[in-house]
């Protein structure tokens, strides 16, 4: 049988509301599986960058220039996110990101200092140097005004949190190197 004779030989009433259920259920699975952000997987420090990271998540704002704190799933101290689309994402104690490598600088910013590296989609990846965990901050493009406004957010809690490395001060954020 078609699929014209087999909807034909159903009931008057199904027939009618068989369209409507149908695009329900598209709409339903689509806004079930479809989220604009995707999670965001996180970090495994090790025991003593961990409670460096979990004393961070404390003391991060509950509120980002307007963009309020919507973390990502699975919840962990090891990341953090605020506004939804699109949403800045902070992830403490992962690995040396390899855009650290290069000569580029970024802001030094109430004495911390930060690595960048654009995304390829116009936005920016932003990682603090010299301190005994690294925090990662991923700004997308069209999340700020200025890609780099969201960062003094952060330093307070970076900088009563995350000690720096022993004898490594960056002299571009404390002036002589010491």
């Amino acid at each position: 049988m078609r699929s014209r004779e087999l909807l034909n030989s159903l009931p008057a009433p199904v027939r009618w509301l068989a369209p409507p259920t149908v695009l329900l259920a598209c709409t339903a699975l689509l806004a079930f599986t479809w989220s604009g952000d995707p999670d965001v997987k996180p970090p495994t420090p090790e025991a003593q960058v961990a409670q460096y990271c979990e004393a961070l998540d404390a003391k991060l704002p509950a509120d980002v220039l307007g963009h309020p704190r919507k973390d990502p799933s699975p919840a962990s101290p090891y990341t953090a996110a605020w506004a939804s689309s699109p949403r800045t994402v902070l992830t403490c104690g992962g690995e040396r990101p390899d855009y650290m490598n290069s000569a580029r600088k970024g802001p030094c910013i109430d004495e911390v200092s930060w690595g960048l590296n654009e995304d390829g989609d116009g936005g920016y990846w932003f990682a603090t140097g010299l301190r005994k965990a690294y925090v990662e901050v991923h700004v997308p493009a069209g999340a700020y005004t200025n890609y780099a406004d969201p960062l003094s957010s952060y330093t307070e809690a970076i900088r009563s949190t995350i000690p720096i490395i022993d004898g490594k001060a960056d002299s571009d954020c404390f002036g002589d190197g010491a």
